[in-house]
């Protein structure tokens, strides 16, 4: 039985809140190896079908929402080991007792999920170590510090938003478009599977250890997920596209710049993969990335594709960049990080931008 975990970590409710803070988690998908996993039917209108939410409609409520990220609030994320919560919703963050037949989510009751398995607190849990400090990128790892510069670490930032009363941290991309004002990120940053929308919305392009927001802070506008993602949150659409305010009348590529997006790419290939884990060993400080090939499925259970990587919550919405030029800190944008089988914590999966993800652009950039 294989649980795929979205890479969200939530941040205290309160500034000073001491108690545990929570983690999203999706729904079990089961797979047994003598028999072929049952393959979702969408239909094609289904597939391509592009879902908005309006967020912050005026200037008022933008100000708002980035007068609630204080830099306080900002650095204070708490890395969580929790695998869901259970209400009654049947979202990303609920459900998880229903669908799985427990009686709370790993975690509420002092446990929590390593590698496929629960401990017990106390037990020493698998976790993976962070490879050595490079400033020469390798073009083979599960998880390194960025630390050649370049483009990359300008538009790819954090996102701060709530979900059900909590807040969470993810990661994004800005991305090239007629608005210039668009990010990408995962489906699971920007609506609750089929629940609720994300509010108090806020992007911060190269984000800085201690909060540090160097090129502005951007509330959302307008918010775009696929449909299949906003109606089953079918992994394989795990896609959210978000048109954001500007900063002092500029718009963010206007500021930071912007990577390309390109979709149907051939399967397999070369990927870099950036983000801001905050789960141990990370601490959501500093902008890491996994380089390798990418594979299908094992499991069959999506369309998705994976490679090796140990980045953990927190990197959920990174960008995975093919043909990235090092020296200059760009590619183009195939995929990003979506979840982890629990049985296989070393491996990082990301949707395939079909047409899907290319309708979804298409869309969000005109916003």
């Amino acid at each position: 039985m294989s649980l795929s975990i979205p890479l969200l970590t939530a941040v205290p409710l309160v500034t000073g809140l001491m108690g545990p803070a929570l983690i999203g988690a999706m729904p079990v998908q089961h797979h047994d190896p003598a028999r072929p996993a049952a393959k979702r039917i969408v239909h094609t209108a289904k597939r391509t079908e592009v879902v908005e939410h309006v967020a912050a409609r005026s200037p008022a409520e933008q100000r708002r929402v980035l007068d609630y990220w204080t830099p306080a609030r900002m650095a204070d994320a708490l890395p969580i080991d929790m695998l869901g919560i259970v209400t009654k919703r049947d979202g990303l963050l609920g459900g998880l007792a229903k669908k799985t037949g427990i009686a709370a989510a790993p975690g509420l009751t002092g446990e929590k999920a390593t590698g496929g398995k629960v401990t017990r607190e106390g037990e020493k849990a698998r976790i993976p170590v962070p490879r050595l400090q490079s400033a020469r990128p390798l073009t083979t790892t599960s998880g390194s510090r960025w630390l050649t510069g370049g483009a990359v670490t300008r538009t790819t930032g954090r996102v701060f938003l709530t979900v059900s009363g909590i807040d969470f941290v993810c990661s994004a991309s800005t991305v090239k478009s007629a608005s210039r004002d668009l990010v990408v990120t995962a489906g699971h940053c920007v609506k609750d599977g089929t629940g609720e929308w994300a509010a108090n919305w806020q992007f911060v392009p190269g984000y800085r250890d201690g909060g540090g927001h160097p090129y502005g802070q951007y509330a959302a506008r307008r918010m775009f997920v696929t449909g299949p993602w906003a109606h089953s949150a079918d992994d394989s659409y795990d896609v959210g596209m978000v048109a954001l305010t500007t900063a002092e009348s500029r718009h963010v590529t206007d500021v930071v710049g912007a990577q390309q997006i390109a979709f149907n790419p051939p399967r397999g290939g070369q990927t870099f993969g950036f983000g801001f884990p905050a789960d141990p060993p990370y601490d959501g400080e500093h902008l890491v990335y996994c380089a390798g090939r990418l594979h299908g499925d094992p499991y069959k259970q999506t369309r998705d594709q994976g490679m090796g990587c140990d980045m953990t919550a927190g990197s959920s919405g990174g960008p995975w960049l093919s043909g990235f030029d090092p020296a200059t800190g760009t590619g183009e944008i195939t995929s990003l990080s979506s979840f982890k089988y629990s049985d296989d914590q070393r491996t990082m999966y990301g949707p395939y931008f079909g047409d899907a993800a290319k309708a979804l652009f298409d869309t969000a950039q005109r916003a």
